[in-house]
């Protein structure tokens, strides 16, 4: 307890895995606590104060099952092991924490999402802006950038998606960062930038910052150095694979703001679901470091389009090298060499990574080969960085065996033939039987005495045993031993010697095979930089064999980047609707330049407009990974952000109304959309009443068409504001498709020129499954309320004015044949009375 105690007093806050023999125990309030997040059973050991100890503990050898547990529950632990040889000890046997596994820090297979980065994120708050710096401990990653406001700060967290988050004790950060998962608050001081910066200059042991283009960024200084400072407390050790530290400068990238993001579910819907997103059709990747590179990309679209072309004549000579599944075939092969390594450079590989990175570098000269012929400076590229490695796949070849044990401690790794000693000491723990056979011939030979025996026992050990009667003949080098009533017993120096071996042989062999293994990880740790570049190429690879099967399986196509202002996509298509319908996919175009601005969107509730909207928006940013896209063509050009109002939500945690979240997120897009921009404005306005959300989105699409003049999507119900698309605006109009077919309404999801002249909206409704006697009392009540807009003349479209703003009646929104065909529509002959029958006769004469 005393031991416990004070390893506890050291890290209060998160829980104390304590090392007692065979099993990892929790004490007092850890115990409490672990039992119930756990669900295993809270016991009870010794007393402290009069009062019995609570106790819980999980089996040491399967103790990574329940730390992932807690760790992906938001929980910290920290590792107590036994430290001391319980042989050698004097007492109780010494122990110490000799890690703390966080959220943000793992590195162990087991604890790990394969396909996902695991983040951890630090952030400096200063007067003009944020320092953020972020790693990923398990692939030995380390980035820094600073933002200028809270918008930018929110955007690069959604991106990252950190798993742990450090901020300072006495930060007033944003609610958003506050309410974030993992956030772990440190002392301030850790933030300082002269500290930070010190810090960093000693870690990597360098005169100045210059070299990571963050030499004058005080705040990501500040946000690097604590960071570094928490994986270093954590891990309790040298971190050899963190070497520098990269600048993501958001001015290179296409921004996405949080809610762009969410709209466009790039890798993750709403309900939780990952396969119906852009990454769950796009990734075809065959290892997981690819998987995790197709991520980043996805998430950080560039705007360097020479590093595009790049990048997608790579994948065009891929295809018509006619390789790709060979290679992809070949890359089936890999593990996860990236993590792999950095396990080598903290030491904690175990014997299947190393028998997996074995494996992984005989694959790199069979990729070489496969990649001389393929016509790319890019693929090129990758094909010098995958490297020589074959001493270390020689020396891995030779050292490990063919399926090494799970863990290094068992014994059983270092192949046979690699080590002289090791073989030897195997060879006297697991072949003593056929040495003693074989003495036992010699002596027999050597001595004349037929009846001689080599035998063991435990009390006296081995022996030469020879009968009363031949005691005479004994050798002089035998050595006396036992005397028996009818027998006497020897040893010889040789035998002496083997005994010595024998006994000790088994602890020896494992203490050699340890040094072995420990000496083995040192020498990759020599080569660490060029493997960490090998495993870099490889996924690289992996990504875009990925995005030349993608676009020869679903028939996508390479898209043109120019410097000029256009958008162009014919027959363009939505990747995920198209991936999940049986039916075959409608595909529009869309047609943007500077005369051609923005295109207001109308037509039916379930027409396509929103699909039609971020379909545009997916072909533009799968662009701008270097993938091919869902069109028959795409001409692109310089795009600065995306920016989305789709959808209706409320965020109670800020105290926002659905109505409240639709007006910031428009505030922000009309704040930051420029002429480079894309946007997506889906339904504005339709939160309030009518006439304050038609004055809304009427203001809010003229500001984007005349000052923001950006490429834009503006969908709507409101069919006044179709009177935007004047000659000279820069505005037009198209509309999607529908057909009444009898009593069904048919979508026919194409884009077309031109206003549509019907919402459908009680169709839609009806086909919703609305109570047909609802249906027909709201069929009535549009049928009079278009009468009375049409006796007060107001015009069905007239161009939206200021005064007619001030008009206190409902705008109408069809002709009359269509109110007095839906007046029609909604009559049941047989549920009227005569007196109805006649009234419902005079509302239709009304409309004539």
């Amino acid at each position: 307890m005393k031991q416990f105690f004070a390893a506890k007093a050291d890290y209060p806050d998160v829980l104390l895995f304590f090392r007692m023999g065979d099993f990892y125990e929790l004490f007092f309030d850890d115990a409490r606590k672990a039992a119930r997040l756990l669900d295993i059973t809270l016991t009870k050991r010794g007393s402290s104060a009069g009062e019995p100890i609570p106790m819980c503990g999980v089996p040491a050898h399967a103790y990574e099952g329940y730390l992932a547990r807690l760790v992906a529950l938001g929980e910290s632990v920290a590792i107590c092991e036994q430290i001391g040889d319980p042989a050698t000890s004097k007492g109780i046997v010494e122990r110490k924490v000799v890690r703390v596994v966080t959220p943000g820090t793992l590195t162990d297979e087991a604890l790990l999402d394969d396909r996902r980065d695991n983040i951890l994120l630090a952030i400096a708050k200063g007067k003009n802006g944020f320092g953020l710096a972020w790693a990923d401990v398990s692939a030995g990653r380390m980035l820094a950038n600073e933002v200028a406001d809270d918008d930018a700060l929110e955007a690069e967290i959604a991106r990252l998606s950190p798993a742990e988050t450090l901020i300072a004790d006495d930060d007033t950060l944003p609610v958003f960062v506050q309410q974030m998962k993992g956030v772990r608050k440190r002392a301030p001081w850790l933030f300082d930038s002269e500290s930070g910066r010190r810090k960093l200059l000693q870690f990597f042991k360098l005169q100045d910052l210059s070299a990571f283009g963050i030499e004058n960024q005080t705040l990501a200084i500040a946000a690097a150095g604590a960071l570094l400072g928490y994986v270093e407390e954590t891990q309790k050790q040298q971190l050899p694979h963190l070497t520098h530290i990269s600048t993501e400068p958001t001015s290179e990238t296409i921004t996405l703001n949080a809610a762009t993001r969410r709209h466009l579910e790039l890798d993750s819907r709403v309900d939780g679901d990952t396969r119906h997103t852009l990454l769950g059709v796009l990734d075809s990747t065959r290892s997981p470091m690819g998987g995790r590179l197709l991520r980043r990309w996805l998430q950080r679209p560039l705007r360097d389009q020479n590093a595009l072309n790049l990048r997608l004549q790579a994948v065009e000579a891929l295809m018509l090298a006619n390789q790709v599944e060979d290679l992809r075939d070949v890359l089936r092969g890999l593990g996860d060499m990236e993590r792999i390594l950095s396990r080598v450079a903290l030491r904690s590989a175990r014997p299947r990574d190393l028998s997996t990175l074995r494996d992984g570098l005989a694959l790199a000269p069979v990729l070489q080969n496969a990649l001389a012929n393929i016509a790319s400076p890019l693929i090129e590229s990758l094909a010098q960085e995958l490297g020589g490695h074959a001493d270390t796949q020689s020396l891995l070849q030779r050292a490990v065996v063919e399926h090494p044990p799970m863990l290094a401690r068992d014994g059983g790794v270092i192949a046979e033939g690699f080590d002289a000693e090791l073989d030897e000491l195997r060879r006297l723990s697991t072949h003593a039987d056929q040495f003693l056979i074989e003495l036992e011939q010699r002596e027999r030979e050597a001595s004349g005495i037929a009846n001689l025996k080599v035998g063991y026992n435990r009390v006296h050990g081995y022996y030469i045993e020879i009968s009363k009667g031949q005691v005479e003949r004994a050798p002089t080098h035998y050595t006396r031993r036992q005397t028996l009533a009818n027998a006497e017993r020897y040893i010889t120096e040789e035998l002496k010697t083997f005994e010595d071996k024998v006994l000790s042989a088994r602890d020896r062999s494992l203490s050699r095979e340890t040094a072995l293994y420990a000496q083995l990880v040192e020498d990759l740790n020599d080569v660490l930089e060029p493997l960490k570049r090998c495993a870099t190429a490889l996924a690289t690879l992996d990504v875009l064999c990925g995005f030349a099967e993608r676009a020869d399986v679903l028939d996508w196509r390479k898209p043109t980047l120019t410097t000029d202002n256009v958008l162009t996509i014919e027959a363009g298509r939505h990747p995920v609707v198209e991936a999940v319908r049986d039916a075959p996919f409608t595909p529009n175009d869309v047609d943007l330049d500077d005369t051609r601005r923005m295109l207001v969107i109308t037509g039916p509730n379930m027409g396509g407009k929103s699909t039609y909207m971020r379909q545009t928006a997916l072909i533009v940013l799968l662009a701008h990974i270097g993938s091919f896209v869902p069109a028959g063509s795409a001409r692109i050009g310089p795009i600065d952000r995306i920016l989305t109002r789709i959808g209706a939500g409320d965020d109670l945690a800020k105290g926002q109304s659905t109505f409240m979240v639709e007006m910031t997120e428009t505030s922000y897009i009309l704040h930051h959309a420029t002429e480079h921009s894309l946007v997506l404005m889906d339904e504005i306005g339709r939160g309030t009443s009518t006439y304050d959300g038609l004055a809304l989105a009427h203001a809010c699409a003229r500001h984007l068409a005349e000052h923001n003049r950006s490429h834009t999507l503006f969908a709507t119900h409101y069919f006044e504001l179709t009177a935007l698309a004047t000659p000279g605006s820069a505005v037009e109009n198209v509309h999607l498709d529908a057909v009444e077919h009898g009593d069904a309404l048919v979508f026919m999801h194409r884009v077309k020129p031109g206003p549509a002249d019907r919402s459908y909206g009680l169709q839609v409704a009806s086909l919703a499954g609305m109570p047909r006697n609802v249906i027909r009392d709201a069929r009535a009540h549009l049928a009079e309320l278009e009468a009375h807009a049409q006796t007060h003349g107001a015009a069905p479209q007239a161009p939206l004015t200021p005064e007619r703003l001030d008009t206190p009646q409902q705008f109408g929104l069809f002709t009359p044949a269509s109110a007095a065909l839906d007046a029609l529509a909604a009559i049941d002959p047989d549920e009227l009375t005569p007196k109805q029958a006649l009234e419902a006769l005079y509302r239709l004469k009304s409309l004539h």
